[in-house]
């Protein structure tokens, strides 16, 4: 299992404004890219979202799906990556004085990642999941939105 820390120096309510917005995902998510909804409204539960991820030569075709949403404090989602199988990530928002303290835990739940899932792979995430909150708390403190085209889309990140 793999659980991660960060204090991120804005409240809980402007994190989570960063966590509901669906042209950012790509932004913090290590290897996200072209999200876009697919069902319902981010990050209200049931809500899906379709997106790439891109390991190396590989592309997966992704689909994560709400499963618990309390606004301000948690989300949890169950990200499904296709042949590599299902994972629940769980990230919980608490207020640390006026910033807020998230924690990050994420592991497998079906298919080949939970047959496989070993120390190893939990180094792995761990390395992933720190650069995912860093990137979250550069996102948040700069409290500034991605650059935009000019139709109002979030231009294309460079990959």
């Amino acid at each position: 299992m793999a659980v991660r820390h960060r204090l991120i120096r804005k409240t809980p309510a402007e994190v989570w404004e960063v966590l509901s917005d669906t042209d950012r995902y790509g932004d913090w998510v290590v290897g996200a890219a072209k999200a876009q909804m697919d069902a319902g409204q981010w990050p209200e539960l049931g809500a899906t979202l379709r997106y790439e991820i891109r390991i190396g030569p590989f592309t997966l075709h992704n689909r994560t799906v709400v499963r618990r949403s309390e606004p301000t404090t948690v989300l949890e989602l169950e990200a499904d990556s296709g042949p590599l199988g299902t994972a629940r990530i769980a990230m919980e928002l608490r207020p640390w004085g006026e910033h807020t303290l998230i924690i990050f835990d994420e592991h497998p739940l079906r298919g080949a990642g939970g047959a496989l899932h070993n120390g190893l792979l939990d180094a792995a995430q761990q390395v992933r999941h720190r650069v995912m909150l860093g990137r979250l708390a550069r996102l948040c403190e700069a409290g500034e939105s991605p650059p935009r085209t000019a139709h109002g889309r979030p231009r294309p990140r460079k990959v």
